[in-house]
């Protein structure tokens, strides 16, 4: 197994294409050349284009945020649902290994799928969205994480609160107005964990935005388990709701019908849907606050950290807080 730290230090300004297309070829495929970066921040994900044979997508892990025994839980779980006939990407097994490194970098090679953002409009795309991943849920209740994570208030609230406050990220103006908002924000997230009461932690996709859903004729498959953790099984629902309420009562209700086709869902876990998703924006304005050394960030978001953001944040977090307020979708 390979040992991370024993790695010489790395960040991605050291990660040219010639390096990229060097990584590849290690592990046994030619390239013609042809490279494409594609949208990741977090990771870096690039289409190699290939002498022969269709192209193929590489991923270098962002150093230092999974060890080895994580990625491979990841790589492991994804296989588990194709083993379970579940349309779902896996890194493609080279030499014996999923996992490889090349000059102090980190990567996995996975075959490329093509497919369009799925449009959740639609009664029938939404079913066919909650039947997959009631089959995912079905597979991830089976056994728990041992490496990754769980979602939960401290890792999600807390401490990306405390980070953004001791790294005064936080214009001096607005210090007090967001200190404020995020307390009572995490205040009102721990009262909706309290009404939902206990509930089951399963292995998850955990980043289930549409972003990370290709459709093609033959329905969805699901790509990118990089934040696959440990969680309550509405943290992969709730991301495909939009809309007021009656709009998201009606869209949980069809994910729901295909849903329960193969997992059955706890409808206590309705009091987490804004409690997850004030979790989500808190951790979201951190994660951007952790990357900001990262050229690549400054480039892509250079909106984040300005007057107007923050002032932007604390009113998020207000309405959060009326939202957390009101009962679950199932209760108007």
């Amino acid at each position: 197994m390979i040992e991370t730290n024993n790695l010489p230090p790395q960040d991605f300004s050291t990660l040219p294409p010639d390096r990229v297309l060097n990584a590849v070829e290690s592990v046994g495929f030619r390239s013609d050349g042809r490279l494409l970066a594609l949208n990741s921040y977090e990771n870096r994900v690039y289409q190699i284009g290939l002498e022969e044979g269709a192209p193929l997508i590489a991923k270098f892990y962002r150093p230092k945020r999974w060890t080895d025994e994580a990625i491979l839980e990841d790589h492991s779980f994804v296989q588990e649902l194709v083993d379970h006939e579940i349309p779902v990407v896996p890194a493609m097994l080279l030499n014996g290994k999923t996992l490889h490194t090349f000059e102090g970098f980190r990567f996995s090679v996975f075959p490329k799928h093509g497919g369009r953002a799925p449009e959740l409009e639609g009664r029938s795309t939404l079913e066919w969205m909650g039947r997959f991943l009631g089959r995912i849920h079905a597979i991830g209740s089976l056994k728990p994480y041992q490496e990754r994570p769980t979602l939960d208030i401290k890792s999600f609230g807390e401490q990306p609160r405390d980070y953004l406050l001791s790294h005064e990220f936080i214009p001096a103006d607005l210090d007090t107005a967001y200190r404020s908002a995020v307390d009572l924000a995490l205040e009102s997230v721990r009262y909706c964990f309290s009404r939902a009461g206990e509930v089951a932690s399963l292995r998850l996709h955990g980043d289930c935005h549409v972003g990370n859903v290709l459709w093609t004729d033959q329905g969805p498959h699901f790509v990118d388990f990089d934040d696959s953790r440990m969680g309550p099984a509405v943290q992969d629902l709730w991301m495909l709701l939009s809309g007021d309420r009656a709009d998201m009562v009606h869209q949980l209700t069809d994910v729901l019908v295909g849903y329960e086709d193969f997992c059955d869902f706890n409808e206590r876990e309705l009091h987490l849907i804004e409690a997850l998703r004030t979790l989500r924006l808190i951790h979201y304005a951190a994660w951007l606050a952790h990357r900001w050394d990262d050229p690549a960030f400054k480039q892509a978001f250079p909106w984040f950290n300005t007057q107007r953001y923050w002032q932007d944040r604390i009113l998020e977090l207000r309405e959060q807080i009326a939202l957390m307020d009101e009962p679950p979708l199932w209760q108007a």
